[in-house]
């Protein structure tokens, strides 16, 4: 073997057992600790909680309809020509209120002419009872003068009701919708005139889920928000089915509340926040720090600088924190951040 040929044999294996035992010393020095001593893998920073009582109020969230406190479509009674229409289209209405004339006129006549009858049956059922009394007729002759009386007299009370009929009012205080009817149409009975609705106070339906039926209350009140308007309003719960729904296994509840300025609408749909009971002493974590396990949840305690899981129970949530009822006491430190890549016994460096 040529002398240039055994330098670079010898030169290479010079640096390998060089960088070999490079990599053995940069090994022990990453297993040493900051003094020197022999230590674990480096100390992971991350967020914590640390657990206190709190007054926490039990809600679920569900969805409802708004209805109007009282409304009808008004419609006629009897037949006739429209002679006049006295509401306006949006404005409120008083009861009592004229809303729609019919023609009445042959109906008047009708009546007067029952008049002038019951004056003439009148005369006879007195004349026939005088002779009653001195034996001048049977009693069945008066009783027929009599039933002729009677008879005119409820023809008269019918007309006078049909009569009353031709004026449609409002049967209670309103908002008037949009007509369906012009001056001098011909309406057949039970044609559709206008709608009206009683807006303030307005009403709430909703439901609850079948498992919550124990813990909803009559007077409850309850919290709501509608499309484009900010600011929440409030309803009192004053009625409940006295049964669960068969095909939904919910129970409908109906709720009522002011509505000054007329800012809801009925049809208009609620997102609703619904009081169940209030617990003085919970326990609520942020839900980022529960880790879902096949058999149940988890979370990361801190004790003495080492992380530590723990199984959990939990109770009721909101929109960023969930009540643990088993696993913690009050002051333990939860982490929150770094849960997935923490092992147990991990030292950690806490942030609070």
């Amino acid at each position: 073997m040529k002398p240039g040929t055994i330098l670079l044999i010898a030169a290479v294996l010079g640096i390998s057992v060089i960088i070999y035992f490079k990599k053995i010393r940069g090994g022990e020095e990453n297993a040493s600790g900051p003094d020197g001593k022999s230590g674990t893998s480096s100390v992971l920073s991350v967020n914590g909680f640390v657990t206190h009582p709190e007054k926490v109020k039990d809600v679920i969230f569900t969805t409802g309809t708004l209805y109007a406190n009282n409304e009808i479509e008004v419609r006629n009674e009897i037949a006739g020509k429209v002679t006049g229409i006295f509401f306006k289209e949006g404005p409120p209405v008083k009861k009592g209120d004229l809303l729609v004339k019919i023609y009445d006129e042959d109906l008047k006549a009708a009546l007067k002419k029952l008049q002038y009858e019951e004056e003439q049956a009148s005369r006879e059922e007195k004349r026939q009872k005088d002779l009653l009394e001195i034996n001048g007729v049977s009693r069945q002759d008066y009783e027929e003068a009599l039933n002729t009386l009677n008879m005119i007299r409820a023809d008269i009370e019918g007309t006078n009701s049909n009569i009353s009929k031709t004026e449609i009012r409002a049967p209670f205080d309103g908002v008037a919708g949009l007509k369906n009817i012009n001056i001098g149409e011909y309406l057949p009975v039970n044609t559709s005139i206008v709608s009206l609705q009683d807006l303030d106070p307005m009403k709430l339906d909703f439901s609850i889920p079948e498992k919550y039926r124990l813990s909803a209350e009559i007077n409850s009140i309850l919290s709501f928000r509608v499309e484009g308007i900010e600011k929440p309003f409030t309803a009192t719960v004053y009625a409940m089915e006295p049964s669960i729904d068969l095909q939904t296994k919910t129970l409908l509840l109906r709720a009522i509340c002011e509505n000054h300025g007329q800012q809801l609408l009925p049809g208009v749909f609620a997102k609703i926040e619904f009081p169940l009971r209030t617990i003085p002493q919970a326990l609520m974590i942020p839900t980022q720090a529960v880790i879902p396990e096949f058999n149940g949840q988890k979370i990361f305690l801190v004790k003495d600088g080492k992380a530590f899981p723990v199984m959990v129970k939990l109770g009721i949530r909101n929109d960023s924190t969930v009540q643990v009822t088993e696993g913690i006491s009050a002051g333990d430190t939860v982490l929150t951040t770094g849960i997935m890549q923490i092992r147990k016994g991990a030292p950690v460096h806490v942030k609070l």
